[in-house]
């Protein structure tokens, strides 16, 4: 479904993608490891269409994207939850939620219904979804920017560095959320960055590395990578 083959990307001159080579299929769920500045957020931005591309090729369904603005991006079915979130403080959670559909001008009955998904997947937000998103905690805010992305995420939900920041009870409910997900939209392909491999050990099927902008496919999945880091400790 996403082919990525020798994308290059740079910021103001300095690579920070060397070649990159990465598939996602249909409900693939697939882990990015790679310690911070590694390139992971460069390679979801590259994706989104937020990088400057000096080489390779992004397709989706064997259409090139390179193209493709990265306004008219999310149409294709991929929804993004960058790192530090960016809700609209003034707005409720559920008007932050329903921002990307209304944007993009997906019929009301069908933003409904997608709702009515999210938050069975989600159910703590639909019992908040009337409080403002300055009020929310971390992990609030992180499952906030979760249920964003599915609003238009379709196809593919690329999340960047969903741990980040959280206690060990958050970072179990947004595990759950994410199993969740899966068990309710298994056709959903996911992109997860992360810097401790031992956080999605037992969810991705296939995961990569990322050091320097160079991604590898991880032999023997996140297992064997988290035995290694254990090792170097």
């Amino acid at each position: 479904m996403l082919e990525i083959k020798g994308l290059s990307a740079e910021i103001e001159g300095v690579q920070v993608l060397r070649k990159v080579d990465m598939s996602l299929g249909e409900g693939a769920t697939v882990a990015l490891i790679g310690r911070n500045g590694a390139g992971k957020t460069s390679l979801l931005r590259a994706i989104m269409g937020f990088m400057k591309v000096t080489g390779g090729t992004i397709g989706f369904d064997g259409r090139p994207i390179l193209d493709v603005k990265p306004h008219e991006r999310p149409r294709l079915g991929i929804g993004y939850a960058p790192e530090d979130r960016r809700l609209f403080s003034s707005f409720t959670i559920e008007e932050n939620i329903r921002l990307p559909a209304e944007v993009m001008k997906v019929p009301g009955p069908e933003i409904a219904r997608r709702l009515a998904d999210i938050y069975q997947v989600l159910p703590e937000l639909a019992d908040l979804r009337h409080r403002a998103a300055a009020g929310l905690s971390g992990g609030q805010g992180k499952m906030a920017a979760l249920a964003r992305a599915l609003m238009v995420g379709t196809r593919i939900i690329l999340l960047d560095e969903p741990f980040q920041g959280l206690a060990p009870v958050l970072a179990n409910r947004y595990a759950a959320a994410l199993r969740a997900l899966r068990d309710s939209h298994p056709d959903i392909a996911l992109l997860i960055t992360e810097s401790n491999p031992s956080l999605l050990r037992n969810f991705a099927e296939r995961s990569y590395a990322i050091e320097r902008g160079e991604v590898t496919e991880i032999s023997g999945g996140l297992a064997a990578t988290s035995l290694a880091a254990a090792d170097r400790h």
